[in-house]
């Protein structure tokens, strides 16, 4: 019963007679007859005049309300100094950007001990054991093991300055962090490594920092690097600290190499017997080397400074609004800690004191530690959302079922278009309970990042989780972000204003034809959250940062009616077909996962050749289905093999695009279906799951030259 039923239902207990005008609503519920008196109600009348006066009130309590935007959503940015190419946020009083939320919070160092200060005993890192609850080690437990952990490796000959590196080559883990705040504790800078670097690259970054003590997690990466060392080329590596016990084989293998190992327990108590005061470093000290494994060549490196993450922070409380973190918030850690995007949410986490726990450090445990954790923030990236969304779907097998769960999404994504969040509806108790459940059932934010998503993804999951899913846009060079989407602007298919921590422009490309006038060219940024260049390399520094401190991205963006950014292209990654077209495979490859059979997709193309291929690898949980509504009946790894199944992939491929507005030379004339997934463990994902270019080129160059020898179609 709506409010205008229970007030006609009112006026008709009271006595009074309802007109057609009436029912129509064309009446005032307070002007009564003349003769009208309370004396003349019956009890019952009375009864019922409380119950529905008390339902209304209930209501108008109760009710949900629509999310009050933080600005215009119609210009959630403002030109400077009357450049419409050039923007920053219309949070901003002036063109003056913001670099810290609290005095008191200047460098990360700061923001952990704010986080101290706030929660003291209350929990902050959690971790798990098989088919157990979470276990936790308060802020003050954190804090004292990172002073004794920082005066273990004072202790051990590393220098309290930012020029003293210190390596960690670990899983995400409690002890991850801790040795990250010993380092900044002391002023020293931390330098991550991952296994998915390979040996080249890591021999890389040993000898262009001058790694002298490297912090492991297992003995088998201890060993890798103690094989570099017996090679001879690693020669400055002299101390190994690893989290967990090591046998005494590798014990004598290291004597051997001249590198003394210890445990950690056994560097803390070095530390606990040997206690500094802390010597926190000054914002403008170098805090991090940050190698980012790049698609194409070697790593990159750019230097962090102690202060950068700081404006960062800020902008996120400042852009969020009424959702900002709070203590009682907990975090799940499963994004590799290597790379910037997880660190941030984590210095965010404990800024306010809040919680982060650790998954087990096995992906295909992920959803049992999400459900254990109860997690209220969930960082992602669009290849996590892709599989969830293909999931939801592929679960839902009855014609009956798949029609209520598409009627209860549209009218999820009404709401949300109306600015209502929530997920306490009618639609969220009958059809959506389980999946937010499997979440853990108290998410209440979601963070997207690292590529661009699908828009109708990214609707249909805002709909079903029932939380929000904000989206955004940035690099390692910018430590993480440099735009995001603005409560209440639950519209898809852009990445948000610029954070109030940055500028952004964009310029022209004329080879690709974009130019800023168009509102259309290259991202630049410049702002205090900017790296200041790369280690021991002046001529990619000048090519990343011009003069006047833009940070030049290789994206492509658009700026739309709303003053929001979209990306449309990518300018690092194309190349010239025979012709002279220039293609981005990226774009292409973000519009043919839309296709239902096809997981990943890589394209590829030769400046010797007029058209595009690509490697296909099939969604094993509904590819084969998919192949039997169109008659061919196999296993996964056969319909892989069969022609036939392959051109309709192909003619399913082709449509998505045309819809998408592809060109003709920007679709593939034909394609490799491929049975196994593009991964990290396989080297052909970066450990932030974006696409390994050249390695996926190599292992497929059989295949590639094979589709090329073919007749284009």
């Amino acid at each position: 019963m709506n409010f205008q039923e229970w007030l006609q239902l009112l006026r008709s207990n009271m006595g009074l007679q309802v007109s057609e005008s009436d029912r129509a609503g064309d009446w005032c519920p307070l002007s009564l007859p003349s003769s009208f008196s309370l004396s003349s109600l019956s009890s019952l009348s009375l009864l019922g005049i409380g119950a529905l006066a008390s339902l209304t009130a209930y209501w108008l309590v109760t009710r949900p309300r629509p999310m009050r935007p933080p600005c215009d959503l119609q210009a959630q940015s403002v030109a400077v100094n009357g450049d419409p190419s050039c923007r920053r946020s219309a949070l901003l009083q002036d063109d003056s950007l913001l670099e810290f939320y609290h005095d008191d919070t200047r460098t990360a160092y700061d923001m952990f001990q704010r986080g101290l200060r706030i929660a003291g005993n209350a929990p902050c890192l959690g971790f798990r054991k098989p088919g157990q609850p979470y276990q936790w080690i308060s802020y003050t437990e954190v804090a004292e093991r990172a002073q004794m952990m920082g005066s273990g490796l004072l202790a051990r000959g590393c220098k309290p300055n930012p020029e003293q590196f210190v390596g960690i080559f670990a899983q995400n883990r409690p002890e991850w962090v801790i040795t990250e705040l010993a380092c900044y504790t002391y002023s020293m800078a931390l330098v991550p490594l991952y296994d998915t670097l390979g040996l080249e690259a890591m021999v890389h970054i040993l000898h262009l920092a001058e790694i002298s003590l490297v912090v492991c997690d297992r003995e088998e990466k201890a060993a890798s690097l103690l094989e570099n060392k017996e090679k001879g080329v690693t020669p400055k590596l002299c101390c190994l600290v690893l989290f967990d016990d090591f046998s005494e084989a590798f014990a004598e293998r290291a004597c051997g190499c001249q590198v003394e190992v210890l445990t950690l327990t056994q560097l803390m108590d070095l530390g606990r017997q040997n206690l500094k005061e802390p010597l926190p470093p000054q914002p403008q000290d170098l805090a991090v080397v940050c190698f980012t494994s790049g698609t194409t060549g070697p790593p990159n490196h750019p230097l962090l400074t102690s202060r950068q993450r700081c404006p960062q922070a800020a902008s996120f409380t400042t852009h969020a609004g009424s959702f900002v973190i709070r203590q009682e918030d907990v975090s799940i850690s499963y994004l590799p800690l290597a790379h910037m995007f997880e660190r941030m949410i984590q210095v965010s986490m404990f800024c306010h004191g809040a919680r982060v726990g650790f998954y087990q450090g096995d992906i295909s445990l992920l959803m049992d530690d999400i459900k254990t954790l109860k997690p209220t923030l969930f960082p992602v990236v669009p290849r996590v959302l892709n599989r969830i969304y293909d999931k939801i779907l592929g679960s839902v097998t009855s014609p009956l079922r798949r029609a209520l769960l598409h009627f209860a999404v549209r009218r999820k994504q009404a709401e949300l278009s109306s600015g209502l969040v929530r997920n306490n509806s009618l639609w969220d108790k009958l059809v959506f309970n389980r999946i937010q459940s499997n979440f853990g059932g108290n998410l209440r934010f979601a963070l997207t990042a690292s590529a661009p998503i699908c828009p109708m993804v990214l609707s249909f999951l805002r709909a079903t989780m029932g939380c929000l899913i904000f989206e955004g846009y940035g690099q390692t060079e910018c430590t993480a972000g440099c735009t995001f989407s603005m409560p209440g602007d639950w519209t898809a298919g852009h990445v948000g204003a610029p954070l109030p921590c940055a500028t952004v422009k964009l310029v022209d490309i004329p080879d690709m034809n974009y130019f800023a006038k168009n509102g259309e060219g290259e991202i630049c940024i410049r702002g205090p959250s900017v790296f200041r260049g790369y280690l021991k390399d002046p001529e990619r520094t000048a090519e990343a940062l011009d003069s006047d401190g833009w940070l030049h991205s290789g994206d492509v963006g658009q700026w739309l009616p709303n003053g929001t950014l979209r990306i449309i292209d990518r300018k690092k990654h194309i190349f010239k077909l025979s012709q002279g077209e220039y293609v981005a495979p990226e774009k292409i490859e973000n519009i043919y996962t839309r296709c239902m059979p096809v997981l990943q997709v890589f394209v590829h193309g030769d400046s010797l050749q007029s058209y595009l291929v690509g490697i296909v690898v099939p969604d094993r949980e509904v590819f084969v289905a998919w192949a039997k509504e169109r008659g061919f009946v196999d296993s996964y790894e056969e319909l892989c093999q069969t022609p036939d199944v392959k051109k309709a992939v192909l003619e399913d491929m082709r449509e998505i695009g045309k819809e998408a507005g592809l060109k003709s030379f920007e679709q593939v004339k034909d394609l490799h279906l491929h049975p196994e997934t593009f991964s990290v463990a396989n080297g052909l994902l970066t450990p932030t799951l974006k696409s390994r270019r050249a390695d996926i080129r190599r292992l497929f160059q059989e295949q590639i030259a094979n589709m090329y020898g073919k007749t284009a179609v």
